[in-house]
């Protein structure tokens, strides 16, 4: 029989020692290699500024001075009312206040009995929907 002076636990440990101190000098290498380079100069203009011209001879043109400004945003309500002859009639009606409702609705001859606004959205906007 052979005599063996160095052990297989320690010839194991010595071949992981070995890859370990391989890896760890490949990585810096690596990290080295990564870390000190600088980048490459690039002759390429990143930003190309557009030309960009704004023509204000337009805001002097018939069709604009001609259009109609937007309008105040009107607010919906709901209404009950009787008719002339005695007949019940429900519905909505968009007015820019209460008062003006109110005459809208009589104009038509239409009889009052509630005239409640429409309040759109909620109070609390992050309360769940279920």
């Amino acid at each position: 029989m052979a005599i063996v002076f160095v052990s297989p636990k320690q010839r194991q440990k010595m071949f992981f020692l070995g890859i370990t101190i391989l890896f760890l000098l490949f990585l810096s290498v690596i990290g080295t290699i990564v870390f000190f380079s600088k980048p490459k100069p690039t002759m390429e203009q990143v930003f190309i500024k557009p030309d960009i011209e704004i023509n204000f001879k337009v805001l002097d043109l018939d069709q604009v001075k001609g259009s109609l400004l937007m309008g105040k945003v009107q607010r919906e309500f709901t209404y009950s009312a009787t008719t002339e002859k005695g007949k019940q009639e429900s519905g909505s009606i968009f007015a820019d206040s209460i008062e003006e409702a109110k005459k809208k609705l009589e104009d038509s001859g239409l009889f009052l009995s509630t005239l409640e606004e429409i309040f759109i959205g909620r109070e609390n906007p992050f309360a769940p929907y279920y």
